[in-house]
C-alpha cells in the first residue's frame, strides 16, 4: 500500500513539473481516459497512471527533459498512436503519450521529389485525401487506413494490400526525427554532438551483430524488421540510424517527425472478384495468379464469408457470387493497377484465363469503376471487425494471426496449421494476403477461462516452429508486440545482443516501452504473463457489450463525413469515444462489483465522459459488434441515480416531457408567455436557443380515439405520429408535411402526440419511460387497426421506435419514415412530375443514415419518380443531437461538428432539404439558413 502511494505520489510531482516547465498539452489523470488507454486491438489490459497529449515536438522535448530528471529516473514512457495494435504493443505502465490527440498534421510534401513529412499522429487516410490531388499517395493499405496513424505504422513496420508491389512501410521511409531531453534528432541534419556518443555505440552494436543477424532473417518480401541491422548498417559504409527505428514499436525512443516516401496514383485500376467451392481451392489460386503480376491478392474464407453474409455485408456483391441458400463460398480478390490500358488489359485476360483453368472456381466480377472497387473492398476489410462479433464466449483473436512464408509453401504450411488448431479444439476464420504468403488466422478463444489461456500458449508455441519450419517469419505484418518474447529465440543469441547494445545506447535506463522486444534491465513480457482485460461481463448484464468490445477500433474513424463517432471527431480524444467509453465502463463495472475505493473518482469522471456522447446511436449500427454506448449509458445512470441525487436540470427535462402532452393543449394559453418561459428554462438548465415560440397544432387534422376505427377515415389517408419537440415546436415541418403529402395524392391526419420518451430514456428513468412507452405503443397498436400506414416524420423518433422499443421488448406496428413509405408506393402508382433545373441536395439526420442505410437511395427513387435528380452526400453528426447542441457545456463541440462537414453543404448554392429536426435547426442557428424537410421541398417543387 505504502508503494503504491509512493508511487502516486511520484506521478503527481511529475505532472506538477511538467506544468512548471511549460508543457503546452494536456497532462491527465483522468480514470475514465487511463482505462481507455489500458487496451488496443488485443486480449491484453495494462494500466497506466498518466496520459500526456503533447501540442507538437517542443513539448515532447520538454516531457523528455522533466523526465529526465533523478527523482524520475524509472518512471516507463510509452508512445501511443491510433491504438489499433493487435498484441498490445503500445500498452505499458506509468506514462502514455498520446499523438494521435494533437500531432497529427501535414507538415509539407515536396511534389516534384514525391516526399512528404508528416506528425506521427496523422492517420493514414487523412494523409492521402490531403494529398490526393498532387497525383501522389503513401502506398501501405492498411484495413484500419481509417484511424491507424503513420507513427503506428512505422514502429509496427505495418503492411497490407499490394504490399508485393509496394512494399511495407519501413521501405516507404526516408527518414525520421526522434525526440530527445537534449532536442530533436532529425536523420536529414548533421547530427548534433550530443547525439554522437549514442549513435556511434548504436552503431558499434549493430554492426557487431549484422552478420548474424542476416544469417537468421529469411529473404522473404515481408522481410524481418526492429532493429534492422542489415539496413542500418549500409553496404556503403554509412550508418543509416533511423533505421533502426523502423518496427521498434516505441522501444528505442519517441518519434516526433517523420518523412514518407509517396508514390504515384496509377490511373487505371480494375478488381477480380471470384468465388471457390472451398478455401483451400482458393489458396492454390494465389501462386498461378502472380504471374500475371497483380498489384494484390487477397483471399476470404467460408467462415468469414458466413459472418459477413449475416451481416448483410455481402449485399454489396454482384448477384452472380452471392452464395445460394445453405451454400458457402470462399472469395478471392485481385486487383491490377496501372497507367496503360492496353497493358493493363493483357494483365486482366492473363488473370481470367488463369482463372477459368483452376479447381474450384465458380462465378467472377470484374470492377473497373473506383467506387465500386472501394465498395467490393470494403467488403474484404470488414472480415476482422466481423471476426469479433461471433455469439458464444469464445471468439476469434489474433495472437498468430500474420506469420509469413513463402507463397509456394502456403498450402502445405495452412494445412499444418489448421492441423494444430484443430488438435486444440479451436475454431477459426482465414482472410489475408495470398500473394505474399500472409494469412490472417484468428483462433476462437475464451480469455477468461484458463485453460483457454494456456491453449493460446501451445498454439503460439506451434506455430513459431511451423513457421520457422517453412521458412517463414512469425510476425509479417501486426508488429511484435507481447509476442517480443520469442524474439530471443528467433534471432539467435548473437543478433539478440546486438540488440540489446542498440537498446542501450538509445535507452540506457530502459524507460521506453520497457519490457517489449529487447531489454537489459527488466523482464520481457510474456504472452500468457501480461495481464488480459474481461473477455465476457456477467450473462444478461446490461453492459455485456462493453465487454464484447474487442478495440478493433473503426469508431476512431478520422472521416468528417461518417457519422461514427461525433464526439471522437471533435476531440481527437480516446476516452469520447465508443471504444473508450467502453473500457471505462467496464472498468466502472468491475470497480461496482468489488467496492473499490476510486469508485466515486471513476464514477466523476465516467460522468463526464458520457455526458459528450451526443446519443446518435451510430455506434449501435455501425460497429461490428453492435457496441451500443446510448443503451448502455442509459443501464449506468440508471444504477448512478438509485444511489444519488439527480442534478436539477435533468429533473427540469424529465418533467417536461412528461407533461408534453398537457403542454400542447394549453398552447394557445401558454404561447404569448412561452418566450419569457423559454428563456428562464434556459437559465435553470444552463442551456441556449431553446425555442422561443410554440408551434400551433395543425387545425382539424387532428384524431380522437373515436376516430381509430377501420373504415372511417378516407381512402389514401396517413396517420403521423410526432414526437414531443415537433409536436411543440416545429410548427414548420408539420405543414410541411400536410402539403408535401397532400400534394403527392393523400390525405393526412395526426395522432394526439404521446412522447416516446426518449429523455426518460436517455437519463435512465426507466420507470418514467416505460409509462410513456407503454401509452405510446398502446395508441400506435390502436391506429394500425386502421390498416392505414403509420408514418414518423422525424427520423430520430423513427429510430427510437425501432431501436429501443425493440431492445426493451416493446412490440409496435410497424412505423415508417416518409421516405420507405413513399418509394414503396413509387412502385405502384403515378407521382407528378416537377421541373427544376438546379441541384437538389438531401441530407439526412446522422441515427437515420447508420440505421437505415438505404435512406438516401430511398430519397433518390422518391424524388426521381417525380422526375427530379437528387444527390444525397455523406455527412457526420451536425452536432445538435435533440439537447446536446443546447447545453452550454457543449457549445464549442457541437459549433466544430456542424462546421466539419455539415456548413459546406448548407452555405451551398445548391436547394437544400435536411430530414432532421435538429439538424434543422442547426443549420439555422449557425448559418442563418433553414432547410425545408424533404416534404416541405415536394410542395414547394410540385406547386411551380
Amino acid at each position: 500500500m505504502a508503494d503504491a502511494k509512493a508511487a502516486d505520489n511520484r506521478i503527481r510531482a511529475l505532472a506538477a513539473e511538467l506544468e512548471r516547465a511549460g508543457f503546452a498539452g494536456e497532462i491527465e489523470t483522468d480514470l475514465a481516459l487511463r482505462a481507455a488507454m489500458s487496451t488496443d486491438n488485443s486480449v491484453y489490459q495494462i494500466n497506466s497512471d498518466l496520459v500526456v497529449a503533447p501540442r507538437d515536438a517542443a513539448d515532447l522535448v520538454t516531457l523528455l527533459d522533466v523526465m529526465g530528471r533523478p527523482q524520475f529516473g524509472d518512471v516507463a514512457i510509452t508512445a501511443r498512436g491510433g491504438g489499433t495494435g493487435t498484441n498490445g504493443q503500445s500498452l505499458n505502465r506509468d506514462v502514455v503519450v498520446d499523438l494521435r490527440r494533437h500531432m497529427n498534421g501535414l507538415i509539407n510534401i515536396n511534389e516534384r521529389e514525391g516526399w512528404a513529412d508528416v506528425q506521427p499522429g496523422m492517420v493514414l487516410d487523412d494523409l492521402n485525401e490531403q494529398i490526393r490531388e498532387t497525383g501522389w499517395f503513401f502506398a501501405p493499405e492498411t484495413s484500419t487506413s481509417n484511424r491507424c496513424t503513420i507513427g503506428g505504422m512505422v514502429s509496427t513496420d505495418a503492411s497490407g494490400k499490394g504490399s508485393r508491389i509496394y512494399g511495407k512501410t519501413s521501405d516507404n521511409i526516408l527518414g525520421l526525427e526522434i525526440a530527445r531531453p537534449q532536442g530533436l534528432l532529425d536523420s536529414r541534419q548533421p547530427v548534433s554532438a550530443w547525439a554522437k556518443p549514442m549513435l556511434d555505440a548504436a552503431e558499434m552494436a549493430a554492426r557487431q551483430g549484422k552478420a548474424a543477424f542476416i544469417a537468421n532473417t529469411p529473404r522473404l518480401n515481408r522481410r524481418f524488421t526492429g532493429y534492422d541491422l542489415e539496413r542500418a548498417c549500409a553496404d556503403d559504409g554509412r550508418f543509416e540510424w533511423w533505421r533502426l527505428f523502423l518496427g521498434a514499436e516505441g522501444t528505442l525512443g519517441i518519434i516526433s517527425a517523420i518523412r514518407v516516401k509517396l508514390r504515384r496514383i496509377e490511373r487505371e485500376k480494375r478488381l477480380i472478384v471470384a468465388g471457390f467451392t472451398d478455401f483451400r481451392s482458393a489458396l492454390v489460386a494465389a501462386a498461378p495468379l502472380i504471374k500475371a503480376d497483380p498489384t494484390a491478392v487477397e483471399v476470404m474464407d467460408e467462415t468469414v464469408q458466413a459472418i459477413a453474409e449475416d451481416a448483410g455485408i455481402l449485399g454489396r456483391l454482384p448477384p452472380t457470387l452471392r452464395a445460394g441458400a445453405g451454400q458457402k463460398v470462399a472469395y478471392i480478390f485481385i486487383e491490377l493497377n496501372g497507367d496503360d490500358p492496353a497493358h493493363l488489359q493483357i494483365k486482366l485476360d492473363d488473370c481470367r484465363r488463369i482463372l477459368r483453368s483452376l479447381a474450384g472456381v465458380g462465378a467472377s466480377h470484374v470492377a473497373s469503376d473506383r467506387a465500386e472497387i472501394a465498395e467490393l473492398w470494403a467488403i474484404r476489410s470488414a472480415g476482422v471487425g466481423l471476426l469479433g462479433k461471433v455469439d458464444g464466449p469464445a471468439r476469434p483473436i489474433a495472437f498468430v494471426e500474420d506469420a509469413v512464408v513463402p507463397p509456394e509453401n502456403l498450402p502445405a504450411f495452412v494445412d499444418e496449421f489448421l492441423d494444430i488448431l484443430r488438435a486444440n479444439g479451436l475454431g477459426f476464420g482465414i482472410y489475408g494476403h495470398v500473394d505474399v504468403g500472409c494469412l490472417h488466422i484468428r483462433p476462437a478463444l475464451n480469455i477468461d477461462k484458463a485453460e483457454d489461456r494456456a491453449r493460446m500458449v501451445a498454439v503460439s508455441d506451434a506455430v513459431f516452429a511451423l513457421t520457422r519450419k517453412h521458412g517463414g517469419i512469425f510476425w509479417g505484418e501486426h508488429g511484435k508486440g507481447l509476442r517480443g518474447a520469442y524474439l530471443r529465440d528467433w534471432i539467435g543469441a548473437e543478433a539478440y545482443s546486438a540488440l540489446q547494445g542498440i537498446k542501450a545506447a538509445f535507452d540506457p535506463e530502459g524507460r521506453f516501452n520497457p519490457g517489449k522486444l529487447v531489454t537489459n534491465k527488466v523482464p520481457i513480457m510474456g504472452i500468457a504473463t501480461t495481464p488480459f482485460r474481461e473477455f465476457n461481463g456477467p450473462e444478461g448484464d446490461p453492459l455485456t457489450l462493453a465487454f464484447r468490445c474487442n478495440g478493433n477500433a473503426q469508431c476512431l474513424s478520422y472521416a468528417k463525413t461518417t457519422p461514427m463517432c461525433p464526439s471522437f471527431k471533435a476531440t481527437a480524444d480516446i476516452r469520447y469515444s465508443p471504444k473508450g467509453r467502453a473500457d471505462a465502463l467496464r472498468s466502472w463495472h468491475k470497480a461496482r462489483r468489488e467496492a473499490h475505493a476510486d469508485l466515486p473518482v471513476l464514477e466523476k469522471d465516467l460522468m463526464a465522459t458520457l455526458d459528450k456522447c451526443l446519443g446518435c446511436k451510430a455506434c449501435a449500427s455501425s460497429c461490428p459488434v453492435q457496441v451500443d454506448i446510448p443503451t448502455m449509458r442509459q443501464a449506468f445512470m440508471a444504477d448512478y441515480f438509485k444511489r444519488h441525487r439527480r442534478p436539477l436540470a435533468d429533473r427540469l427535462v424529465l418533467i417536461a416531457e412528461r407533461f408534453s402532452p398537457a403542454i400542447m393543449r394549453l398552447s394557445p394559453l401558454l404561447a404569448p408567455v412561452w418566450p419569457i418561459a423559454s428563456w428562464i428554462g434556459g437559465w435553470l438548465t444552463a442551456s441556449q436557443d431553446l425555442p422561443r415560440h410554440l408551434a400551433r397544432p395543425p387545425q382539424g387534422l387532428q384524431l380522437h380515439e373515436g376516430d381509430l376505427r377501420p373504415g372511417h377515415l378516407p381512402e389514401n389517408t396517413v396517420i403521423i405520429a410526432q414526437d414531443w419537440f415537433t409536436a411543440l415546436f416545429d410548427g414548420a415541418v408539420q405543414r410541411q408535411s400536410i402539403a408535401g403529402l397532400r400534394a403527392l395524392g393523400y390525405n393526412v391526419r395526426f395522432l394526439p402526440m404521446r412522447p416516446g420518451g426518449k429523455v426518460a430514456l436517455s437519463l435512465g428513468d426507466f420507470r418514467g419511460f416505460r409509462s410513456m412507452a407503454e401509452a405510446l405503443s398502446r395508441q400506435l397498436h390502436a391506429a394500425a387497426a386502421t390498416g392505414l400506414p403509420l408514418i414518423a416524420v422525424e427520423p430520430a423518433f423513427a429510430m427510437m421506435l425501432r431501436q429501443d422499443y425493440a431492445n426493451l421488448e416493446i412490440a409496435l406496428p410497424p412505423v415508417f419514415l416518409p421516405q420507405e413509405f413513399l418509394a414503396a408506393e413509387a412502385d405502384r402508382r403515378e407521382f407528378p412530375k416537377a421541373n427544376h433545373d438546379s441541384p437538389i441536395k438531401l441530407l439526412s439526420h446522422c441515427t437515420e443514415a447508420t440505421a437505415l442505410p438505404q435512406t438516401g437511395m430511398l430519397w433518390k427513387k422518391v424524388f426521381a419518380a417525380m422526375g427530379l435528380e437528387t444527390n444525397t452526400p455523406s455527412t457526420g453528426c451536425c452536432g445538435m443531437a435533440g439537447l446536446f447542441g443546447h447545453q452550454r457545456r457543449h457549445q464549442l463541440m457541437s459549433r466544430h461538428l456542424f462546421d466539419l462537414s455539415w456548413r459546406s453543404h448548407v452555405q451551398s448554392q445548391d436547394t437544400i432539404a435536411a430530414t432532421g429536426y435538429s439538424c434543422r435547426c442547426q443549420a439555422k442557428r449557425f448559418s442563418g439558413t433553414q432547410p425545408n424537410h424533404p416534404l416541405g421541398l415536394i410542395a414547394d417543387l410540385l406547386s411551380k
